[in-house]
Parts: C-alpha cells; structure tokens; sequence
C-alpha cells in the first residue's frame, strides 16, 4: 500500500512542483531580463537537479556508492532519452543556436571530463572539487551572457510580483524534492521486492524518479510555449548533475565507481554528442527526432533488465 501512495503520490506532488516552478522562473526571466533560456539552464535545472543531489548524498554517505553514480549517469541517459524524446513527441522543440554553439558542446565536454576522472576507478575530494568550481564558472557566464536579453521577447508569459515570482520557485522546488524523493522511495522499495541489484537500481529506477522533475518540468514548459526552459532545463541538469551533483557528493564522500561497466557511460556519452547534430539540423528536435531519442533509451533499458536477469 505505501509504494502504491508513495508512487502516486510523488507524481501529483512533481506535477504541482513543475507547474509553480515554470511559472514562477518565466516571470522572473521577464522581470530581470534574462533569456528563458539562461533560466532552464540555471535555476529550472537546479531545481529539478535538486532530487538527484538529495538522493546521491543519501547514497554515498550510507556507503551506497553505486546507487549514488548510478542515479546521475541513469539520469543524464533518462534526460536526453526519455525526457526531450517524450516532450518532443508531444510537442517539437524550438533550438536556439546559443545551445548547439555552446550549451550542448559544454555539456558533452563535462560528460568527457567525467568518464575520463573515472578511469581510476573513484570520484576523489580533488575531483569534486574540479567539478564544482566549473560549475560555479559555468554559472557565471551564463549569468553574464543572458542579460542583454529583451522582457518582451518571452512568449506565453505572464509578469508576476518579483516576491511572488521567488516564492513560486522555491515552493516549486520544496514540492519537486519531496514529490520526487517519495517517488524515489516507493520506486525503490518495489524494485528491492523483485530482487534487484543496487547498480540496476540506480541506473533504472532511481534515474527515472530523480528525473521525473525534469520530465514533467519539460512537458509543462514545453506545452506552455516556453521551448528555451524545456531544453535549457535538460542540458542544465545533465550539467548540474555531472559538475554540481558529483562534485558535491565526492567532496563530502569520495565515490567508488563499483559495478559500473563501459556500456553505461558509453550510453550516456553516446546520448550527448547525437544530441547535437540533432539539434542543429533545422534548430529543432521534431518528433521524428524525439522517436529516435525515446528508442535509444528503451533499448537501453531493456539491455538493463535482460543483463540483470541473466
């Protein structure tokens, strides 16, 4: 009975979450004048990113170190494949050429920064402290390049009260980290019922919870007309899971990189750089695109489950 609630549960809390969370950062991006896009890319990916951080923390200071790289490799995987797969099945996604020119080839260079820190086998203190002062960098100029950006230029907006605006973003963060921590733990107490591994669990099931914010986040930003947040919230998120998750996490507790073999990261890193041809093709992923991307991702997910059985 709890997993059922806590499933359920979790994915109304998320819906809420990513509702007041778009609302509330389009209006901010009006008020400040700062492109959508800058605001996918910092706070719409910090705030769905928040789960993965709660959950690798968790894990890595219980010892659980393939649950915590699981979940941000299985949820980078889960944000390309499954997330702009399925948002752009329901509806394409407008690029614009900052994100193929800059955004998406930084984020496949941290994806190759990553796998290359990983060659030792662990995440050490010194690694993550490299990640997460590039992406105090990275921050920075994003932060520096958005502001010459015109308010009136936002599309299906609505300008709220500045204090307003803020309190929707943390009230749709709070609601994003409970709703997806609760789903995270129903998700894991049914996947533990069937026996399965810690590593798979990460990869597969606690990705998908984590990643559910962004899911829902990209439907709803997506579905509102705002493509900028839609697409700068995944490829924000892959960035703040890869230089802000890991890198906090290894700095607290440094990461063994047990279990975790190269088809796995191949996957991830695979997922990043088809990422940008596809994008760049006519500066929109369609939904023939969207197809492609969800089919890698079920495929993956199914080499998962048959390796895990056999």
């Amino acid at each position: 009975m709890f997993i059922a609630l806590a499933i359920i549960g979790g994915f109304i809390i998320l819906t809420a979450g990513a509702e007041a969370l778009v609302r509330g950062a389009s209006s901010l991006a009006l008020r400040l004048g700062i492109t959508p896009l800058i605001i996918g890319l910092t706070i719409v990916a910090f705030g769905t990113s928040a789960p993965e951080l709660a959950v690798s923390l968790k894990s890595a200071l219980a010892g659980n170190s393939g649950i915590a790289i699981g979940n941000v490799i299985g949820s980078n995987i889960a944000n390309i494949g499954l997330i702009l797969g399925i948002t752009a099945l329901i509806r394409p996604i407008q690029i614009q050429s900052q994100m193929v020119k800059r955004d998406i080839p930084i984020m496949i260079m941290a994806s190759l920064l990553f796998w290359g820190l990983l060659v030792d086998g662990s995440l050490s203190r010194f690694d993550g402290a490299l990640l997460t002062s590039l992406l105090v960098a990275y921050l920075g100029f994003s932060y520096l390049s958005g502001q010459s950006h015109e308010a009136d230029d936002i599309p299906g907006s609505s300008t709220l009260n500045p204090l307003l605006a803020g309190l929707l973003i943390v009230v749709g963060i709070s609601l994003l980290v409970g709703g997806g921590i609760l789903f995270v733990d129903g998700a894991v107490e049914l996947a533990t019922l069937f026996g399965i591994s810690e590593l798979v669990i990460g990869l597969t099931i606690v990705a998908i919870g984590t990643s559910m914010p962004e899911l829902v986040t990209s439907i709803v930003a997506a579905r509102k007309g705002q493509s900028d947040i839609a697409i700068g919230n995944v490829v924000g998120s892959n960035l703040f899971n890869i230089l802000g998750i890991l890198g906090l996490t290894a700095v607290v507790q440094p990461i063994m990189a047990s279990g975790l073999n190269i088809v796995d990261i191949g996957v991830m890193l695979v997922l990043s750089m088809v990422l940008l041809p596809l994008a760049w093709t006519g500066l929109r992923i369609g939904r023939r695109e969207g197809a492609l991307l969800l089919m890698v991702y079920l495929t993956y997910i199914c080499y998962l489950i048959s390796n895990a059985a056999s």
